[in-house]
């Protein structure tokens, strides 16, 4: 059953509805583009570290209008610098959860710096958003940004 409604979400075995309001009033079924259902049928790096490691830093964003959750959580090599790792955890649609997904894969191998530099608007026209699913992109960014910023203030005591 499970399978069925995330299918018929993400527009795979998608029956056309009968009105127009139904599907953005254009007469076109929604469609995620393939690298959102791959990140959301596939998603990567899903887990969670030890939130007190001191080479950790944790992220915890939320939308309240639409009710997404994400954490995302970054691994630092103390010596480069650089995140060795990264996992989330995220309560949402599918482009919360793909856009988690794809920010764990763009900040591993980079230094903090580097990360910071992500833009929303590169994760969302990576994976061809919508304008009305923005605020998931908006969501990684501002994760990266926190975890960055809760491993900076670990390290600042």
């Amino acid at each position: 059953m499970l399978r069925h409604v995330t299918n018929r979400i993400l527009g795979q075995g998608l029956r056309l509805p009968a009105t127009p309001a139904a599907v953005g009033g254009s007469g076109l079924p929604r469609m995620y583009h393939e690298r959102v259902v791959d990140h959301y049928n596939q998603p990567r790096n899903v887990g969670s570290f030890d939130k007190n490691d001191e080479d950790v830093g944790t992220g915890l964003v939320g939308a309240p209008a639409c009710g997404d959750v994400m954490k995302l959580q970054i691994k630092v090599d103390d010596e480069t610098g650089k995140i060795v790792d990264a996992c989330f955890k995220t309560f949402g649609c599918g482009s919360a959860i793909a856009s988690s997904s794809l920010a764990t894969e763009w900040v591993k191998g980079r230094k903090m710096e580097e990360v910071l530099t992500i833009k929303n608007t590169e994760i969302a026209k990576h994976l061809s958003l919508p304008p009305v699913k923005l605020h998931c992109s908006m969501l990684a960014e501002d994760a990266i940004k926190a975890a960055v910023k809760d491993y900076e203030d670990k390290h600042s005591k």
